[in-house]
């Protein structure tokens, strides 16, 4: 479904580009007709006794030539922005299937997600909140505040597993038992779909959760 996605896309970029050049190029040979008839009416016209001098001439030539130029730069720059929009897109495709590491709730089947807390520099205790799909607080556990990384098991105090659905993650910091900060916690997370959304491009999650591809921090391939 991707690929047909990418496919459509270059093509309709494809299309638009060269309609977008036929149009310019159009403009500018009508542009240019214009202002040799101008120039040849102003010849016509000119008093004779005080003719228009021909570095007035090369002027308008020059000017005229510099917005020709300018035309030109201008489609070429919208050209490779349509292609580089396509290639990232792409390019983005390829993440489907893979982990992206987001602040978006994660779905948990009963294998363990990995997170990446980022404690506050001064906080010298931490507490992992964790909340289930409606945002009610299921479980708070005291984590370190020296790991880049640690894997939530999804078990109870009692070794139960915890129900498959979304839960999202925050981090409580304190420093001598003075509360300091709650930070939104990252996870990783499944890559359900990726589609163009306007200028940007969107990953849907297999939570369901929605994120632009600029706010993925990492990936991985599936563990």
């Amino acid at each position: 479904m991707t690929t047909v996605t990418s496919a459509t896309t270059t093509a309709s970029t494809a299309a638009t580009t060269t309609v977008v050049e036929e149009e310019s190029t159009s403009v500018i040979s009508s542009d240019f007709e214009t202002f040799l008839t101008m120039l040849t009416v102003q010849l016509q016209n000119q008093d004779p006794m005080n003719p228009i001098e021909s570095s007035d001439y090369a002027v308008q030539i020059a000017t005229f030539s510099g917005v020709e130029q300018q035309v030109q730069t201008n489609d070429l720059l919208r050209s490779l922005a349509s292609q580089m929009g396509v290639m990232s897109m792409s390019q983005i495709a390829g993440w489907v299937g893979m982990e992206a590491r987001t602040e978006a709730p994660v779905y948990f089947d009963g294998t363990p997600i990995t997170l990446a807390p980022s404690p506050d520099r001064s906080a010298d205790q931490a507490f992992l909140i964790v909340r289930d799909a409606s945002g009610a607080v299921v479980q708070t556990t005291e984590v370190s505040t020296t790991s880049d990384y640690l894997e939530w098991a999804g078990v109870d105090d009692n070794g139960d597993p915890f129900a498959s659905g979304n839960y999202s993650f925050e981090l409580e910091n304190f420093a001598y038992d003075e509360y300091l900060s709650t930070s939104t916690v990252e996870a990783y997370g499944h890559i359900f779909e990726a589609r163009a959304d306007g200028a940007n491009t969107v990953l849907v999650m297999e939570s369901g959760a929605e994120v632009n591809a600029e706010d993925i921090s990492a990936l991985r391939e599936p563990t």
